[in-house]
């Protein structure tokens, strides 16, 4: 996932926040107990939902305080939830492994840099999670390799792609018992992941268009791609609607506000971001927050540049 689905913790209720934020914290401690402390900067809060998804109904939600390895003279509450917990972040850490691949593969030269420097760190991490997760492992790589085909066609289609992005992320639901549950819980992964994929070909359409790299909106649309915004929108509404119907026939327990906020409240208003070019504003602020933070103590922004 690329960072869109998200909750909104202004409006959620205090309990659902805190949650929210324990989940978060919960899956940040597993991702360093199990493959170590530098797995912890791949965390992200798209790997939260998939949390709460995978979660059993009847968890109550346990959060002890622990310290944060980010500042260590806090604790913060922190969800134990061990299987859910830790098939989130063997997936983070098996679709980060191919993410980087993918932009070794078609990236330019300084984000082919990046890519491998952060391949060296995360490699030992992706053999132990790829052992747990055999069969989600080897799906990631047979999708993105067909993603790669439909590419070198400059496929004019959005369905195709699309399918093939979402049924990576179907494929976490594997191990999800009873099969009832996992079949429910992966409709929602898998339209969550269409309309991942289809809010991304729209983010990067400038950016793909500027550096000739495939778009489906740019092989379906060509030069009026922007203008086809209502037909977009509408499949990735229908996406939205058959995974909340999916949503609604299952039993989440404690999660299900929750869940609910994120798939009714959080990704229609990240859409309207995106649509509204809000989001790429969002993204550049991020970074140049990032870059103030590193600069050395007492530097301004205004010196630097």
């Amino acid at each position: 996932m690329f960072g869109y689905v998200k909750a909104l913790p202004a409006v959620l209720s205090p309990e659902d926040a805190q949650r929210y934020e324990g989940v978060y914290c919960g899956l940040c401690r597993t991702l360093g107990k199990r493959f170590g402390w530098s797995a912890r900067l791949i965390l992200n809060y798209d790997f939260v939902f998939l949390a709460l998804l995978l979660a059993q109904p009847e968890e109550t939600g346990e959060f002890p305080c622990h310290a944060c390895p980010a500042k260590p003279w806090t604790k913060k509450p922190c969800w134990q939830a061990d299987p859910a917990l830790e098939a989130a972040a063997d997936a983070s850490v098996i679709l980060t492994w191919w993410k980087l691949q993918d932009s070794l593969r078609d990236g330019g030269i300084w984000e082919r840099l990046g890519s491998r420097l952060a391949c060296l760190a995360l490699g030992r991490h992706y053999r132990k999670a790829a052992a747990y997760r055999r069969e989600f492992d080897g799906l990631v790589q047979a999708c993105l390799e067909e993603l790669h085909q439909l590419e070198a066609e400059n496929i004019p289609s959005l369905d195709r792609p699309a399918d093939t992005f979402a049924r990576i992320l179907q494929g976490a639901a594997t191990d999800t018992e009873p099969a009832a549950r996992r079949s429910g819980i992966g409709q929602i992964l898998y339209h969550v992941g269409r309309w991942v994929y289809l809010a991304d070909a729209f983010d990067d359409l400038e950016e793909d268009r500027a550096q000739g790299n495939y778009n489906p909106l740019l092989a379906r649309y060509g030069p009026r791609a922007e203008e086809e915004q209502q037909a977009l929108r509408e499949t990735m509404h229908a996406s939205l609607g058959l995974a909340n119907t999916a949503y609604a026939l299952l039993d989440w327990g404690v999660w299900e506000s929750l869940l609910g906020h994120i798939l009714h409240t959080g990704l229609p208003v990240v859409e309207e971001a995106v649509f509204t070019g809000q989001w790429k504003d969002r993204k550049r602020w991020m970074r140049q927050k990032k870059r103030l933070n590193s600069l050395p103590p007492g530097t301004s922004g205004a010196q630097e540049e």
